[in-house]
């Protein structure tokens, strides 16, 4: 599922070792702030047991030295390096900071500094440090793929797959690097490229990333067989709730009902706290036509919470469909006295009443809720044809013209509003009239079906668009 699944895979970002550190260092760097030669031969034995594993012992040196040294970019780099290797980011950040500020042509610095943002998920600043880093030093291949990661999360792919290339400077030997170009690639529009970088991992052992991305390329390029296989392959995987929802997704897209069925049932009862699995599993009932199975999950979800209105809309649609009604239909009145300004609420609150076994003795409460749809918008058909169809179950089959006339007004295509303006006609006398609202209403019965089938795409681009 494009851009849903697939996540930018970070290589280990590159926090240089202090002895390279000081080799790599400019001459100025040395000199601007001397050391002692007492304090250099420290520095000197603090980054060795740092390089041979031991930071318990170089930690304590580095810091009796910046004490003693407060301006000293080796030292203030060394511990702020030191820091960073062993994941404390919060504490390597103001000592990186200082030394890239005393030494802002350092490439070095910049990248170290770079890095540690990038950790502490100072995304924008993180940019701004590698992008320094990347011109004081542009053929650095780690610079390039740690700066290229800072692209992609600051939302700039495009740029992100051409730091991507620089840094496998022609090698395709690194995948966690190819899998990141291919994933920029793709995010930027270029699925053909994407394709082919992948392409290159086919004799790595795959993961469930690789298989997600692969299955988005194949969605994108229209292959939708090999992106469900891909997919599956994911979840054969990694059968996560993000992998299990990405397939139920998928199959869904593509008409294939049952199967969600099953991988939704699964990932609700492995993922139970998932919102967003169990309104999958009812949007898959509903897909299938299985409204008395769907109508009790948007139930339980509109009490979970109970001002959703794409959980009443959900419920209210299939409500109105359900021939004899359902007790969680009743839902759809408290919602609709919650929210007076939403017309199609009301308006299918109404509908659950009259399509429920004692619709009879509250069409009162129908008409209020009618009254309440119309005036929170006159242009719903809907409300106008339940207005008419109330009317006729009142007996009043002249007063129940004019809103079904409203109705087909507002949709034309409107096959049930033609059939109850055809019974009216003929209640009233008028068979030539009635004849053809009945032919009408044959004509766009199958427009009816393609409602529903708009419909569907409708729900399915709202589980798409759930992260």
């Amino acid at each position: 599922m494009e851009n849903q699944s697939a996540v930018l895979r970070f290589r280990k970002l590159i926090i240089l070792s202090a002895s390279a550190l000081l080799l790599a260092l400019p001459l100025a760097a040395q000199t601007q702030h001397p050391l002692s030669a007492a304090d250099r031969a420290a520095l000197s034995r603090a980054l060795d047991a740092q390089d041979q594993g031991h930071p318990e012992v170089a930690e304590p040196a580095l810091r009796d030295l910046a004490r003693r040294n407060p301006s000293s970019f080796e030292v203030l780099e060394s511990l702020g390096v030191l820091y960073a290797e062993g994941n404390r980011f919060d504490s390597a950040l103001p000592l990186l900071k200082k030394a890239a500020t005393l030494q802002p042509g350092s490439a070095i610095a910049q990248a170290n500094l770079g890095a540690a943002l990038l950790k502490l998920n100072r995304n924008p600043e993180a940019l701004r440090a590698l992008e320094r880093a990347s011109a004081l030093d542009p053929a650095n291949t780690h610079t390039q793929s740690d700066l290229a990661q800072a692209l992609m999360l600051n939302h700039d792919p495009r740029a992100a797959a051409k730091a991507f290339a620089r840094a496998s400077a022609g090698k395709f030997d690194d995948p966690d690097l190819i899998y990141n170009w291919a994933l920029a690639s793709f995010e930027s529009g270029d699925a053909a490229q994407a394709a082919a970088l992948m392409a290159k991992l086919a004799d790595a052992p795959s993961s469930a990333p690789d298989q997600e991305l692969l299955g988005d390329i194949a969605e994108q390029q229209r292959d939708y067989k090999n992106a469900v296989e891909h997919y599956k392959l994911a979840v054969q995987l990694d059968p996560s709730e993000p992998n299990l929802y990405v397939l139920g997704v998928e199959l869904l897209r593509h008409w294939t009902f049952a199967e969600a069925i099953k991988i939704f049932e699964y990932g609700v009862s492995k993922y139970p706290q998932s919102r967003r699995m169990e309104v999958g599993l009812g949007i898959a009932h509903y897909s299938a036509n299985d409204y008395a199975r769907a109508t009790p999950i948007f139930s339980r979800l509109l009490d979970a919470d109970p001002d959703n209105a794409f959980y009443a809309d959900m419920l209210g649609h299939m409500c109105a469909l359900l021939p004899n009604g359902s007790g969680d239909c009743g839902k759809l009145v408290a919602f609709a006295e919650r929210h007076p300004k939403n017309a199609p609420a009301a308006a299918y609150a109404a509908a659950s009443i009259l399509h429920s076994p004692s619709g009879s003795e509250n069409l009162k409460q129908v008409r209020s809720l009618l009254d309440q749809s119309l005036a929170a918008d006159p242009r719903l058909p809907e409300a106008s044809y339940l207005l008419g169809m109330l009317d006729q179950q009142e007996g009043k089959w002249a007063e129940s013209i004019p809103p079904l006339q409203k109705a087909i007004a507002l949709k034309p295509d409107f096959a049930k509003a033609h059939y109850r303006l055809g019974l009216a006609w003929s209640h009233t006398g008028k068979r030539e009239q009635a004849q053809q609202e009945i032919a009408l209403e044959q004509k766009y019965s199958k427009q009816e079906t393609d409602d529903l089938n708009a419909r569907f795409k409708k729900v399915t681009t709202f589980l798409i668009t759930q992260k």
